[in-house]
């Protein structure tokens, strides 16, 4: 079996998918963090594809960092002024080949993730 990535995002304060939020996702070893590339959530709060597809899968250690300020200002849960929560990181692990999935469920004031299928 071969691995990948996948991730969405629900708004838990609306109730429902949060759709046009940006995601970056980078590698780290040691130190260093690579840049792998950047999609944004579509209707249903997912993105198109495997943020990480097979073809590119290695084990290792990722960070998947939300773009909520972004998401909360343009849904109108942001406000004005100095957000709470702007860019949501997420660090971990992949030890071997297999579907990991890392969702958010994002509040304006909150969040939680967990590995899902």
């Amino acid at each position: 079996m071969a691995g990948y990535l996948t991730t969405h995002v629900l708004d838990t304060a609306l109730g429902k998918p949060a759709a046009g939020l940006e995601i970056e996702l980078y590698r780290i070893e040691g130190e260093a963090r690579e840049f792998l590339g950047r999609r944004i959530t579509n209707a249903d709060g997912r993105t198109d594809g495997p943020i990480l597809p097979e073809a590119e899968f290695e084990t290792g250690v990722y960070e998947l960092v939300f773009h909520a300020g972004g998401y909360l200002r343009a849904s109108g849960q942001g406000g004005d002024g100095v957000l709470f929560l702007d860019r949501v990181p997420i660090r971990f692990g992949m030890a071997e080949a297999s579907h990991f999935h890392v969702p958010l469920l994002l509040s304006p004031f909150g969040y939680s993730t967990y590995r899902g299928s």
